[in-house]
């Protein structure tokens, strides 16, 4: 260390005019060890100048360098961390807190006491020392002679005492009289010397001559002593005088302060008294009222009202501690808590009756809403309960019990209300939709030509329908009746194709859309304003929760368990809004699912009119609140009748899969393609802006490829029509079905099925046209044949089956005559071919005249080429054919 502590003089502090008292070993704490050294310095030139220098090596480590510097009067504590134990660490405070930790104890040491005493010399303001051993800390320097710092005879610090200004100037003076004061300081001293000795003698014979004086004043400080020894003799008699009119000012002293403190206490004690009568008195009216007021007319329930309030600021104000010890006090809440349970249970009564005769006399108008297909309103029930509304909020905040069995007697008759309510409604609507329709057959079935039926029966819907007295027994035996009827009805979808959909199937599906709409239109607001007057009623509009914890903390910090009473209102008040939902309308969704089956039992198309309106219905409940019980509810029966829906497509898919043609007729455009056009009609007209649209475009892509496929299968199993036609006339139907609804889903299989269609034309004319000239296009299929072969064409001619001969014994045979009768049967056949209801003859006649003059252009091609200067041509020219099919179609 020593040597490391003369490098650094030389190297970094002696440049600088700086002594290095002390050093120490260290590295920051709690850090990667980096080590540097922490220097006690000063200032050769004064005034001197006190520092602590941290240096630390350079990153070759082949000299050091100085980092940072600190003042010693910026320091303001030094903790050395422990007294009584060796702790290496220690903190210096600057602006900010360093804290170090150093090599060794002993090295630390010796810093700090350096550190002590630089402070204790040159500083005014003294630096705190904490948890510093004492025998560190001398209580001052010694001066007169050197005393080391830091332990070596190389750092020791010369004590002297500074002269002052007048003590420099005397020596000064001395100086110049000596000439010789600095050139032979021996001489000059001794000088100094002999003159001190002078002055010695000087003062010795001074002070033996003024001894006369001495005594003089020695005897006049006797005789001051005499008067001072008179002048207490005077103020003891004095203060004698005085000690009673003390001890008498202490008496009154002490009862005006008596007086203060009994009136101080007077006015603290009527404090209290005020407090207690302001806070906790409560009025004879508002006693009146909690004991006999009338909880049937407004005044009365109002007067109750005020009183139940006023009842709970004087049972809920905040006492001072020792109040509840007073007797007065005491009786007050004796009387306060008699009072509250008295109202309570007078209001609890009262609530139980009202709930019990609101809920019978609903009772005797339902017959009259339910025959009308409407649900009896309760807003005069709701209106007359919102009157208690504040005192159920009081019963809430005082009595939660009460409050808990009145919010479950009002759920139990409610739920007893509405089940027969809805019962009974749900009943009717049965009924209604069980006589919409007589012969549905849950099929594609062509749409109405008419609309006065539909009208009639729509305007129908909703006049009068008599009383109810139909029972669940004659609702099911109509249910039956009609199910049966309907399966009587053939299932093929041939049949189905040939049949057209009266005006009254039309209307009865219209009806049954009207109709269920209604039932969701009546359940909605019911339900929707049961919600809002529970949350009115019963104050549970609030979401936070009611028990937030198990355990409840003091101000104190003392834990207490919650009572076993409390542990049930751990639930939001919203999910208590929605278990009081689901209790009092428990049979909704029972009766919507069972709703929706009869409608789809009556017929499977029913659940697009059911998918679409309870779409709608869901996606306006859930735009009000979509936590709420209405929401909840036709959400999951949204998904029944996305069920129902999936599978009348999957039975649309199957009874395709399942036709079966006939034999002995032509086949024509297929039940299942005029089945899907009916369909998308009926469907476009049902989604039209409607939410679900997705539903409707992913089973327009089932059906549409089932019906492309099962197109396919017919016309590959047709033996009396030819595939080609059934190919072409059914993506043509689909082609102009796809067309005039534009589905912008179906845009692919729109192209699809006019290339399949002009395919299929196509080939069906090339097929066809083969026939009337049989045996010469035989022949120049030969002649082709030849010229593959790598016959010349100038050299067909010279071939034996190909001469000029045959050309012309084979052209004989077709002349003009026998290419029209040719022509005329082959219309006769395509017309045999081709069905009535797609029209496409004249479309077939002319692409076949198309094809035949193509034709009759190639075989002219060949003879020129193959039969070069022959002078050979066809009986008949491309006029007389536009002729020759002109006059056949205008014949026929």
């Amino acid at each position: 260390m020593t040597a490391i502590k003369h490098a650094l003089q030389r190297d970094i502090f002696t440049p600088n005019d700086e002594r290095l008292l002390s050093i120490v070993n260290v590295c920051k704490a709690g850090k990667k060890k980096k080590n540097c050294f922490l220097c006690a310095t000063v200032t050769t030139e004064r005034p001197v100048q006190v520092k602590v220098v941290k240096v630390k090596k350079s990153d070759k480590g082949d000299f050091y360098k100085r980092q940072m510097a600190w003042e010693l009067r910026d320091l303001t504590e030094v903790d050395a961390k422990d007294a009584n134990k060796e702790n290496p660490e220690f903190d210096l405070h600057f602006e900010k807190v360093y804290r170090w930790v150093a090599s060794s104890t002993a090295e630390k040491n010796s810093f700090i006491s350096c550190i002590w005493k630089l402070n204790q010399r040159y500083l005014r303001k003294k630096v705190e020392f904490v948890n510093v051993s004492p025998q560190l800390l001398e209580e001052s320097v010694p001066s007169g002679e050197s005393q080391s710092v830091a332990g070596g005879d190389e750092d020791a610090l010369d004590d002297y005492q500074e002269l002052n200004a007048r003590e420099e100037q005397d020596i000064e003076g001395m100086m110049e009289v000596c000439e010789y004061a600095i050139s032979n300081a021996e001489a000059f001293a001794e000088k100094l010397s002999r003159e001190l000795q002078v002055l010695d003698g000087a003062n010795i014979q001074s002070i033996m001559a003024s001894e006369k004086q001495v005594n003089i004043l020695m005897q006049l400080l006797d005789q001051a002593l005499a008067e001072v020894d008179n002048i207490e003799g005077k103020l003891l008699s004095y203060e004698e005088m005085l000690q009673s009119v003390k001890e008498q000012m202490d008496q009154i002293s002490q009862s005006n302060r008596l007086i203060q403190i009994s009136n101080t206490n007077n006015g603290k004690l009527l404090d209290e008294i005020q407090f207690l009568v302001n806070y906790m008195d409560l009025s004879k009216g508002h006693i009146k009222a909690l004991q006999e007021g009338d909880l049937s007319s407004p005044k009365g329930i109002e007067a109750c009202i005020n009183a139940s309030e006023a009842l709970s600021q004087c049972m809920n104000v905040a006492l001072k501690p020792g109040h509840d010890k007073l007797m007065a006090v005491k009786q007050q809440q004796h009387l306060f808590s008699e009072l509250r349970d008295n109202f309570a249970r007078r209001l609890t009564n009262h609530l139980n009756n009202v709930f019990v005769h609101q809920g019978h006399d609903q009772s005797s108008t339902l017959s009259q809403h339910t025959a009308d297909l409407t649900l009896p309103k309760h807003s005069p029930l709701h209106r007359d309960l919102l009157r208690y509304a504040k005192l159920m909020e009081w019963l809430k905040n005082t009595q939660r019990e009460k409050y808990e069995g009145l919010s479950r007697t009002y759920v139990d008759y409610m739920t007893r209300l509405y089940e027969r309510e809805i019962k009974d409604f749900f009943e009717v609507a049965k009924i209604k939709m069980a006589g919409t329709s007589k012969d549905g057959k849950g099929k594609f079935a062509t749409l109405p030509r008419k609309e006065s039926a539909l009208k009639q029966e729509t305007e129908s819907l909703h006049g009068s329908s008599g009383k109810l007295t139909g029972s669940t027994s004659s609702l099911n035996k109509l249910a039956v009746s009609s199910s049966n009827s309907r399966r009587s009805q053939s299932s093929s979808l041939l049949d189905m194709g040939n049949m057209s959909a009266s005006d009254l199937d039309v209307a009865d599906r219209t009806r049954f859309d009207k109709i269920f709409e209604q039932v969701l239109s009546e359940l909605e607001p019911l339900c929707l304003a049961e919600q809002d007057f529970i949350s009115k009623f019963f104050k549970l509009q609030q979401n936070p929760t009611l028990a937030q914890a198990e355990n409840v903390d003091d101000a104190d910090g003392t834990v207490h368990s919650r009572p076993p009473s409390e542990h049930r209102h751990s639930i939001s008040e919203k999910d208590m809004v929605r278990m009081m939902m689901n209790k009092i309308f428990q049979s909704i969704e029972t009766e919507l699912n069972s709703l929706i089956a009869l409608g789809d039992k009556i017929d499977s198309f029913n659940s697009l009119y059911m998918l679409v309106k309870m779409s709608h219905h869901v996606w306006t409940a859930e735009n009000v609140d979509p936590a709420s019980y209405l929401s909840t509810t036709l959400g999951n029966v949204l998904v029944t009748v996305k069920r129902n829906f999936d599978k009348c497509i999957s039975g649309q898919i199957r009874q395709m899969e399942e036709v079966k043609i006939s034999k002995k007729s032509k086949v024509g455009i297929l039940p299942f393609v005029t089945g899907f056009e009916e369909f998308a009609k009926l469907a476009e007209a049902i989604f039209r802006n409607a939410e679900r649209r997705g539903d409707l475009d992913k089973a327009y892509i089932k059906l549409i490829r089932a019906v492309f496929n099962n197109v396919e299968k017919v016309a590959n199993e047709s033996q009396k029509t030819p595939c080609d036609v059934v190919m072409m006339e059914n993506f043509h139907h689909i082609f102009s079905t796809l067309s005039s609804l534009k589905i912008s889903c179906l845009e692919a299989e729109r192209k699809d099925a006019k290339m399949k269609y002009t395919d299929h034309l196509q080939s069906y004319v090339i097929n066809s046209l083969g026939q009337p000239l049989e045996k010469l296009n035989h022949f120049f299929e030969g002649v082709v044949a030849r010229v593959n072969q790598g016959v010349r064409e100038e050299e067909v001619s010279y071939q034996l089956a190909f001469n000029k001969q045959e050309l012309r014994k084979v052209i004989k045979e077709y002349p003009g005559k026998e290419v029209k009768k040719g022509l005329d049967n082959l219309y006769k056949k395509v017309d045999k071919n081709l069905c009535e209801e797609e029209n496409l003859l004249q479309v077939v006649w002319h692409s076949m005249q198309d094809e035949f003059i193509r034709q009759y252009k190639h075989f002219e091609g060949l003879i020129n080429r193959c039969y070069p200067g022959s002078g050979i041509t066809m009986e008949f020219t491309i006029q007389d054919m536009l002729e020759y099919f002109s006059s056949i179609a205008q014949s026929h």
